[in-house]
């Protein structure tokens, strides 16, 4: 069996991976971009919606290239050959490298699908406050203000340990909204969570512009959320129960 009959054995269901996986509902917006990029029974690199410099001055169009074509599009190798691996010890009834495969499958696959996501929560038209009532209200619900939602999100990603992530998520037992640190992508990850607006502080995603001052990246990574695809995403997430 080849490496692409392996692939199509192991990713006939491994969308969900995106969805499952994630804690994302299926009928999600942040589902719809992580089964997106699976065609063809392998994950594909997705394209951005806008060009590599349209968020200068904010994240430079030499670091989004190198972001988007070789960090991203290593995620996707990485997750595609895990995949591919894991089906190969199915197949032979070998799991003497269970664990690390399993390991690759967890990192690539967050990276992979964090990544997805990132590119869509963030446009040349962005900042400001969401205008969209429904996100507006939730913010203010659980974090008492934007102001306060602001301070806490850029803290928690600041302060993230080493590599990782800092991540709003919307959380549907309370339905309230909560920020929570991601180390490396797939560690102290809730998994009932519906991930809805992310920064990437792994320094390939910032270090070009702003070398060790992740705060100042942080900062004006604001300046490009794009609220209209924050409220999209959270609007299915709440209506998804």
């Amino acid at each position: 069996m080849n490496r692409r009959e392996y692939l199509k054995k192991s990713l006939a269901g491994a969308a969900l991976l995106g969805t499952a996986g994630l804690g994302l509902p299926k009928e999600s917006f942040a589902s719809a971009v992580a089964v997106d990029t699976f065609r063809n029974g392998e994950y594909v690199l997705p394209e951005l919606k806008y060009s590599y410099d349209a968020l200068e001055p904010y994240i430079d169009a030499q670091t989004m290239e190198l972001h988007h074509s070789r960090h991203h599009q290593g995620y996707v190798n990485g997750l595609n050959n895990a995949l591919s691996k894991l089906a190969e010890a199915r197949e032979n009834d070998d799991f003497s490298l269970v664990k690390h495969w399993s390991r690759e499958s967890a990192f690539h696959g967050g990276g992979h699908f964090l990544h997805a996501m990132f590119w869509e929560v963030m446009g040349p038209n962005g900042g400001g406050e969401p205008s969209d009532r429904t996100l507006a209200s939730a913010i203010n619900s659980s974090f008492g203000s934007f102001d306060g939602f602001k301070r806490h999100f850029k803290a928690a990603s600041g302060a993230v340990e080493g590599s990782g992530w800092g991540v709003l998520a919307y959380e549907p037992n309370s339905g309230n909204l909560i920020i929570h640190q991601v180390e490396r992508q797939s560690d102290l990850s809730l998994w009932a969570t519906r991930p809805l607006l992310m920064v990437d502080v792994w320094e390939h995603a910032y270090y070009l512009k702003y070398q060790n001052r992740r705060g100042d990246y942080v900062e004006n990574f604001m300046n490009v959320v794009n609220w209209e695809k924050v409220a999209e995403m959270y609007d299915a997430a709440a209506s998804a129960g």
